[in-house]
C-alpha cells in the first residue's frame, strides 16, 4: 500500500476511537518568545485506535530530518502502554487544533516541537489508556482498580481484551479532564534510546517526498525568476520554448514565467530558450562590496536600544584595556537536500496540494486567497520534506504561492520544480550582518564596559505580512545571543544597539537564526580576552559563567571529556565556545591543523544539556547533524551579489562540507533535570567559534570575517 492509499483509506476507517486532547499551554521558552506568541489552552493532536487494533498518531508538526516521526509517539507510546514500533504516523494537514501551544499558529520551527508537545501527547495517551480501563471494567464488571492496562491489551480481572476490542465502547465514555501520567521511574521509552520509525522507508526508497508525487495527467512546470532581485517581467516571447518537443503551455505568474511541459527535461529546455526582457528595478545597485561599506559605517554608530546598563562609553574611556573588532557575516542559502517544489490541483471549486512545508494552514490560506475559494476548499497534503532549516517556514509562502498560480493560470494540474540553482537564487536567506564590539577590561582582564552594534535586515519584519506587525523594532532574531548573553551580566557598563536595514534581497529564519553570528561573535571575543590578559580560554568562561550553572555544566563537561588540559600532538591545536539557544546548553571542543594554508578539523567533542533528553539517540543525531551545517557554513557558507545578481549556482560554487571533510564527532549529554530544550538547532552556533578559537591557537590570527576559505593560513 503506498502512502496515498494509505491516507485514504485511513480517513474513512470507522468503528474506533478518536481523541482529541486538550492541556494547559507548555512551559515557554524564554529564548523563543516571539511577538506572535499566544497564550492558554490550545487542542493540537489526535491519536487514532481502530477496531483492528491500528494505532495512528498524527503529528501537530512536520517531520523533515529532525525525528520528531519517533519523539511523539514515544510520548503516547509511553502513556498507552503500545509498543512503540507498532504505531502508524502520519503528517495532519492545516488545522487550527494543531496549532503551537506557543506560538498560536501552525509551525515546525525554533526546535520546539518536543517540549511544546512533552505534555500534551502525554497526556493524549493517558486519556485513551483510562478510557479503555474504563471500557473493560464495564464490560467486565470488574472494579476499575483491578484493570490493567499493558501493551496494547486492558487485563480486567479474569479478562483480557485488546484495544481495539474495546476502543467502540470508550468512545461513547466521558473524557477524563486530567488522567493521571506515568512517574520517570515507570518509563520505558522517555529517556531510553529508540531507532527511529522512519529509518526503514527512508532506507529501503518507498519513503515519499514531496519532489516524488505523482498524479495522472500530471505535468511539469519550471519558472524563470528575474535574474536581479526585485526584477518584473517586462515582456516575453515564448515562440522557441513551444517548439520544444514535450513542452504543453508557457504562462506569466506574479514572479515570472513558467513553462509547462509533459517532464521536467523538457520544462528546463523550454526554459533556456525562453526570451525574457526584465525590469531590474533598483536591485540592481546592490552588491556585496557595497553593501558591507555601507553597514560598516552605520555599525559604527550606535543603533536602537536592545539592551543597556550604565554608561558603555563612559566605561571603556576608563577601561585599563580596550578592544575593538568587527565583524562581517554574508548572506546563507538553506541549502536543502530536497530543493523547492509544490504539486497542485484544481478540481472546480476545489483545490489540492502536495508540499513540503512548515508552516501548512499558511500556505492553505494564501492558496485560498489566490483562487478566491474557501481555505476550507484547499486540501494540504504534506508528505516527508527532504530538509527545512526554515526555508519551508516561509510566511509569505513564495514556492507554494506561486505553483498555485501556474495551475490557476494553466488550467493544468502541476509540479512545480525548482532545480538546485533556482533554489540557491530564489532568495529568503540567512541575512548579511555586521558587528561593531569594542570592549574594556579591568586590570583583572575582566570585562567591565560592553559597547556592542549589530547591523542587518529584520526578519520578523520580513514576515509581517503574514504574522502582523511587530510589537518592537527590536528584532530579536537579530540580537539574540548578545541581548541577554550571561557575559554582559555583570558588566556594569554596556549597550548593545540594532540598526533594522532594508534590502530588496529576501530573508528568512535559518538554522538556529541569530546567534549564527552572536555566538560567533560573543565566543571570539571572550576567547580574545582571556588569551590576550594571559588567562586559559576555560578557566576565564568559567569565571565569568559562575552564576550560570547550566552554561558551566556543558562547558566543564565536554572540557572533561575532550581532555582539554592534555597536551596534543604536534601540529594540533583546540579551540572552546559554549552558547545558549532555544533552550538548550552546548559546548563545543574542535581540535584542528593547519596545510597548506587550509584548516582541518580533525575531532569536535560536544556537551548538551537539554533538560530531559526524550530520545537520547534523537539528541545525539541532531547535535552531530548541526555540528555538520555550523562546519560547512564556518568553512565555506557564503552567498555574494554584484549589480544585484547572486554569483553562487549549485554546490559547486556554494560549497557543502564533504564525508572526507566530516571530522569525528562525541556527544555527550548532561544529566539534566532542569527545563527543557530544543536539539535541532543548538549545536551550529559554538561549532564555528571553536573552530576559529583553535585557528587562532594555531595561527595567531583572528578571524572576523567567515567563511573561513577566504583566509590563508600560515601555522605560526
Amino acid at each position: 500500500m503506498n502512502r496515498r492509499n494509505f491516507i485514504q483509506s485511513s480517513a474513512v476507517l470507522g468503528g474506533g476511537l478518536l481523541i482529541s486532547f486538550t492541556i494547559p499551554q507548555a512551559n515557554k521558552l524564554a529564548a523563543l518568545s516571539q511577538p506572535t506568541a499566544t497564550s492558554g489552552f490550545t487542542p493540537n493532536a489526535f491519536l487514532n485506535i481502530g477496531a483492528d487494533n491500528t494505532i495512528t498518531v498524527t503529528l501537530s508538526h512536520v517531520e523533515m530530518g529532525q525525528g520528531i516521526w519517533t519523539t511523539l509517539p514515544m510520548l503516547i507510546a509511553e502513556e498507552l502502554d503500545v509498543d512503540l514500533k507498532k504505531i502508524i504516523v502520519k503528517h495532519g494537514g492545516p488545522d487550527k487544533a494543531l496549532n503551537h501551544t506557543v506560538f498560536g499558529v501552525q509551525i515546525t520551527g525554533g526546535s520546539s516541537t518536543t517540549w511544546s508537545e512533552f505534555d500534551r501527547y502525554r497526556y493524549a495517551g493517558a486519556t485513551a489508556r483510562i478510557m479503555l480501563m474504563q471500557a473493560a471494567s464495564k464490560k467486565s464488571g470488574t472494579d476499575l482498580k483491578d484493570c490493567k492496562a499493558e501493551n496494547g491489551i486492558v487485563i480486567a480481572g479474569k479478562n483480557k481484551y485488546t484495544y481495539g476490542e474495546l476502543a467502540a465502547d470508550a468512545a461513547l465514555l466521558p473524557i477524563p479532564e486530567r488522567p493521571q501520567l506515568k512517574k520517570p521511574a515507570e518509563w520505558k521509552y522517555i529517556g531510553k534510546g529508540n531507532k527511529r520509525l522512519d529509518a526503514s522507508v527512508k532506507t529501503n526508497g518507498s519513503a515519499v517526498f514531496g519532489m516524488d508525487i505523482k498524479l495522472p495527467g500530471l505535468l511539469t512546470a519550471v519558472v524563470a525568476h528575474a535574474p536581479v532581485f526585485g526584477g518584473k517581467v517586462k515582456s516575453f516571447d515564448s515562440t522557441k520554448a513551444m517548439l520544444v518537443p514535450g513542452v504543453k503551455q508557457v504562462v506569466q505568474i506574479p514572479t515570472g514565467v513558467a513553462v509547462i511541459a509533459e517532464h521536467y527535461y523538457a520544462a528546463q529546455q523550454g526554459k533556456k530558450v525562453l526570451s525574457v526582457v526584465w525590469e531590474d528595478g533598483i536591485g540592481a545597485q546592490l552588491s556585496t562590496v557595497k553593501q558591507a561599506a555601507e553597514y560598516k559605517k552605520l555599525a559604527a554608530t550606535d543603533g536602537l536600544t536592545a539592551q543597556k546598563k550604565g554608561d558603555a562609553a563612559a566605561g571603556i574611556s576608563k577601561s585599563a584595556k580596550v578592544y575593538k573588532a568587527e565583524y562581517v557575516f554574508p548572506y546563507l542559502a538553506h541549502a536543502a537536500m530536497e530543493p523547492l517544489n509544490c504539486t497542485v490541483r484544481i478540481d472546480g471549486d476545489g483545490c489540492e496540494i502536495w508540499t513540503g512545508t512548515q508552516l501548512p494552514a499558511a500556505e492553505q490560506a494564501s492558496a485560498a486567497k489566490i483562487l478566491g475559494f474557501a481555505p476550507e476548499k484547499v486540501k494540504v497534503n504534506i508528505p516527508f520534506l527532504g530538509g527545512g532549516f526554515g526555508r519551508r517556514a516561509t510566511p509569505v509562502t513564495d514556492f507554494v504561492s506561486e505553483a498555485v498560480h501556474i495551475a490557476k493560470n494553466s488550467g493544468k494540474s502541476i509540479k512545480m520544480v525548482w532545480s538546485r540553482e533556482d533554489d540557491m537564487k530564489g532568495g529568503h536567506y540567512r541575512p548579511f550582518f555586521v558587528h561593531n564590539v569594542q570592549v574594556g577590561l579591568n586590570s583583572e582582564g575582566l570585562p567591565v564596559a560592553w559597547k556592542h552594534n549589530i547591523v542587518g535586515q529584520s526578519i520578523m519584519q520580513a514576515a509581517t505580512p503574514a504574522f502582523g506587525a511587530p510589537k518592537t523594532p527590536i528584532d530579536s532574531t537579530s540580537v539574540e545571543g548578545v541581548m541577554g548573553s550571561p557575559y554582559l551580566t555583570q558588566v556594569p557598563d554596556h549597550f548593545v544597539g540594532l540598526h533594522n536595514t532594508e534590502e530588496v534581497v529576501p530573508v528568512l529564519w535559518y538554522r538556529s537564526v541569530g546567534h549564527t553570528h552572536t555566538a560567533y561573535v560573543m565566543e571570539t571575543m571572550i576567547d580574545e580576552l582571556a588569551k590576550s590578559s594571559g588567562q586559559d580560554p576555560v578557566a576565564y568562561r568559567q569565571r565569568l559563567l559562575a552564576d550560570h550553572p547550566r552554561h558551566l555544566a556543558a562547558l566543564n563537561l565536554v572540557a572533561e571529556k575532550g581532555e582539554w588540559k592534555k597536551t596534543l600532538p604536534k601540529g594540533r591545536f583546540k579551540g572552546i565556545a559554549v552558547n545558549e539557544a532555544f533552550g538548550s546548553f552546548v559546548a563545543v571542543l574542535a581540535e584542528v591543523s593547519i596545510a597548506d594554508g587550509q584548516v582541518r578539523v580533525h575531532k569536535i567533542d560536544c556537551a548538551i544539556d537539554c533538560g530531559l533528553a526524550v530520545n537520547p539517540d534523537g539528541v545525539k543525531a541532531q547535535t552531530e547533524s548541526g555540528i555538520v551545517f555550523g562546519l560547512t557554513m564556518a568553512l565555506y557558507g557564503e552567498l555574494t551579489l554584484e549589480k544585484g545578481k547572486l554569483q553562487q549556482n549549485n554546490f559547486y560554487d556554494y560549497r557543502i562540507a564533504r564525508m572526507h571533510e566530516s571530522p569525528e564527532i562525541n556527544v555527550f549529554i548532561v544529566d539534566s533535570n532542569e527545563k527543557m530544550g530544543g536539539a535541532g538547532e543548538c549545536s551550529v552556533p559554538p561549532t564555528a567559534p571553536a573552530i576559529v578559537n583553535a585557528i587562532f591557537t594555531a595561527t595567531g590570527k583572528r578571524i572576523y570575517n567567515l567563511p573561513i576559505a577566504n583566509h590563508k593560513l600560515i601555522q605560526q
